[in-house]
């Protein structure tokens, strides 16, 4: 099994923006050493005194500079805020500042009304998901020269590389995300950590529609990627009582009790809950999927390799909101170990 990671710089106790930053070149460079696949950055907008990963774009840039040979990419680029012209070129020019090692991950979401109409450009008319497919579309011809001779945008040219082209995947938590991709015959990532339940008949539908890209842009054959938030410790018990950070983050965002973020504790994370979560048991059926989950080395294992072969995948992308910094890259370490990937 092949494992990445998708970080979202969170703010340490006491720190900025920058900390947050300098904490997530650390957690690059060990997933690096460690043989993880790609490190990928999230981009998510006014969570400031949680999060600072708001521009992947950037923050791509710095970790590529400060790594060799792991892959880097965006998990996601919010493709409704963009101009697909401007992210291809974008992502363009950072594969020509790290040949050979971008991911471009495209999604869409929306949130907060006040954020969301920020982020908009043109604010005289409401914005839609119709035409998601569409700017996936666009950008991948952007980059792949995929515009027949007579578009307006055949003659536009990007900032490239010598012999490479950033990677396109297609990023959602639901079927009609699959079917995007699987159309434009791009790569899956699907998110298990937003919506569990739909992952296995997700990446049928993706089967399903699958095509090869006319122009180039994807494989040849389906090519999918699971995103789990996983914690991992020496024992189960341990695990799930780190992973109850994230377990009351998640509640309290949902609740809207924002007042009570960040968590900075476990403590504080098993007094929102109320107890200590259960370790997660196997089996874990499909439709019945957590949101989370957490365990030993070999337990965590055993659940990747389950989940992992209910979508018929062979690589795996971990998020985790666990409190302390240190448990963050031990989890990770623990986690390489356990499914045997090669230290560079």
């Amino acid at each position: 099994m092949e494992l990445s990671i998708v970080d979202l710089a969170p703010i340490p106790e006491g720190g900025s923006a920058t900390e947050a930053f300098e904490g997530t070149v650390e957690r690059a460079q060990q997933a690096e050493r460690l043989g993880y696949s790609r490190f990928w950055v999230a981009e998510h907008h006014d969570f400031t005194q949680l999060i600072a990963s708001t521009t992947p774009e950037v923050l791509i840039a710095r970790v590529a500079a400060e790594t060799t040979d792991i892959r880097v990419g965006s998990g996601t680029v919010l493709l409704n805020h963009y101009s697909p012209y401007k992210v291809a070129e974008t992502f363009s020019v950072l594969d020509a500042l790290a040949p050979g090692r971008i991911d471009l991950g495209l999604g869409r979401a929306t949130g907060n009304p006040t954020r969301d109409l920020a982020l908009q450009v043109d604010r005289s008319q409401r914005r839609t998901a119709n035409d998601h497919a569409e700017k996936i579309d666009e950008v991948a011809k952007h980059l792949f020269d995929g515009f027949a001779d007579d578009h307006p945008f055949a003659g536009l040219d990007l900032p490239r590389a010598a012999d490479s082209v950033p990677e396109p995947w297609v990023l959602g938590s639901s079927p009609s995300s699959a079917k995007i991709a699987g159309e434009l015959g791009l790569p899956y990532c699907f998110a298990a950590f937003i919506r569990p339940d739909p992952a296995v008949r997700a990446f049928e539908v993706y089967h399903e529609h699958f095509e090869p890209s006319a122009y180039g842009a994807g494989p040849d054959e389906p090519h999918g990627m699971l995103a789990a938030n996983v914690t991992c410790a020496e024992t189960d018990e341990e695990a799930a009582r780190l992973r109850a950070t994230t377990e009351a983050s998640s509640r309290l965002l949902r609740s809207g009790r924002m007042d009570r973020l960040p968590i900075r504790s476990v403590e504080e994370a098993i007094d929102v809950l109320g107890g200590v979560p259960d370790p997660t048991q196997l089996p874990i059926e499909p439709g019945e999927w957590p949101r989370a989950i957490s365990g030993s080395p070999e337990t965590v294992r055993d659940l990747l390799e389950e989940l992992a072969a209910q979508v018929g995948v062979d690589e795996v992308i971990v998020q985790n909101q666990i409190a302390d910094p240190e448990d963050t890259l031990r989890s990770h370490e623990l986690l390489a170990d356990a499914v045997g990937l090669s230290s560079r």
